[in-house]
């Protein structure tokens, strides 16, 4: 290892102290890789040996549900990830996301002309779940309400706007199932 990824890991290493306290919960030999970005990271857990990979963000933009609203739990690893709630996003163990990956369980509303969209109320707000061991692809999109089931593979650049099963591959925007994995 290079003199400068020694000094890269002792930063983010020294970030993360420095940080953990400020979150709903923060597990042992969790890592947080700089430049990161949160908005309210106290209404966010992070289990267990997480990585949460440079360029990653979160945000909580309403305060207005009990308790964390996004939940990684052990051994997940992200890359360049955006993760925005207000009612629930559980990523369940040791799921990987690949870079770019957007993941929300909000979209904003824009029936008012006369309005921006940024100041209209968010709409269509439902948990968003993606299950054990699943992985997504680079660039993927995950809108509100989807569960992705546990095993299951979304390839790059695929939108889910519905539900994956276990165990299956899906692909394109919309994503759709190509195909079942093999137990």
């Amino acid at each position: 290892m290079t003199t400068m990824q020694n000094a890269a890991r002792l930063r983010d290493a020294m970030y993360t102290a420095f940080v953990r306290g400020g979150f709903a919960e923060f597990g042992d030999r969790s890592r947080i890789m700089l430049p990161f970005r949160s908005g309210n990271p106290h209404m966010v857990s992070v289990g267990r040996q997480v990585l949460i990979g440079p360029s990653s963000w979160f945000m909580v933009p309403r305060l207005d549900h009990p308790g964390p609203v996004i939940h990684l739990h052990d051994r997940v690893r992200m890359n360049q990830t955006s993760i925005t709630a207000v009612q629930e996003v559980v990523i369940e163990e040791a799921a990987e996301l690949a870079r770019g990956v957007y993941i929300s369980d909000h979209m904003h509303g824009f029936d008012d002309p006369d309005l921006p969209i940024r100041d209209q109320d968010l709409v269509r707000v439902a948990p968003v779940r993606i299950g054990r061991g699943a992985w997504l692809g680079q660039n993927v999109v995950v809108m509100p309400g989807v569960t992705i089931g546990a095993g299951a593979v979304v390839g790059a650049n695929s939108v889910v706007t519905r539900d994956i099963p276990a165990r299956t591959v899906a692909v394109g925007a919309p994503a759709r199932v190509i195909r079942e994995l093999v137990p």
